[in-house]
């Protein structure tokens, strides 16, 4: 009877899982499809000259956002993983806003904060730096949208070291910075690395809140999302069906070759 229940519960599981796994490849695969329906969009040089331009502005400004969110947003996770006042409660759960906002509300706040008019943005136009509707602006509204999800699976990450390893190499003389440098990162490494990976990816898809905050112009705010949405809002679906096939070859490749890299280095 037990060895009956136990195939039961696996047979079940497997039509769970591949139910679910159905649902996400059919989607993909009948892009793939479509896409070689309309191999003659390929030939369309005004749609070529668009997609160069767009993997350009996407990759540069992607790469700068997912750079910067490391940068800022390791210290935030750390802090997060160690601390216990309300203070880090407060901002734990100020990191998920973002997450939690429809894009367009994004954009809006982004711009009520930087933009020519904003918060900020007033401050900062009364010296000549406009950040709205520029290559700026499609940096910042990737890292709004991306640092949560590098937040929080580089805090995972520091949850699950042993702090007494880290006690231990303040007790033989170890600075907190060396400390940090030489035992806290090595072991989150994988962590922080995936979350760049998440982080990364979810800025190269980015397009309400930058479609709202930089605009959409050709060579200096229109990333690959941007341009996709712009060939099939004029009635080009080929050519938004082969830059799709492209952006999410570009998206397989690095996660891909992270990957790669994650095993060789455990």
């Amino acid at each position: 009877m037990t060895s009956l229940r136990h195939s039961r519960f696996w047979i079940g599981m497997w039509i769970g899982a591949g139910v679910g796994i159905a649902f996400l490849a059919i989607p993909v695969l009948s892009l793939l499809w479509r896409a070689m329906d309309h191999r003659a969009a390929l030939g369309d040089e005004r749609s070529r000259d668009i997609l160069v331009d767009a993997i350009g502005v996407s990759l540069a400004t992607s790469t700068i956002a997912m750079v910067l969110v490391v940068t800022f947003g390791t210290p935030i996770a750390w802090i997060l993983a160690r601390s216990g006042s309300r203070a880090s409660r407060f901002a734990d759960a100020l990191v998920d806003l973002p997450i939690l906002l429809p894009p367009a509300v994004a954009g809006i706040a982004l711009l009520t904060a930087f933009g020519r008019m904003g918060t900020l943005g007033g401050w900062l136009d009364d010296r000549d730096v406009q950040i709205g509707f520029s290559a700026a602006a499609v940096v910042l509204a990737q890292i709004f949208v991306s640092a949560p999800f590098f937040i929080r699976t580089a805090r995972a990450g520091f949850l699950r070291i042993d702090r007494d390893l880290e006690d231990t190499a303040a007790d033989l003389g170890a600075s907190p910075w060396s400390s940090f440098r030489r035992i806290t990162l090595p072991l989150a490494r994988n962590s922080i690395v995936a979350g760049a990976v998440l982080a990364w990816a979810r800025a190269l898809g980015e397009f309400g809140a930058t479609i709202m905050f930089a605009g959409n112009r050709r060579g200096v705010t229109q990333t690959m999302p941007l341009a996709i949405y712009e060939r099939y809002g004029s009635g080009d679906l080929p050519a938004a069906i082969w830059m799709s096939v492209v952006l999410l070859g570009i998206s397989a490749v690095f996660l891909l070759a992270v990957r790669v890299v994650g095993e060789r280095n455990p």
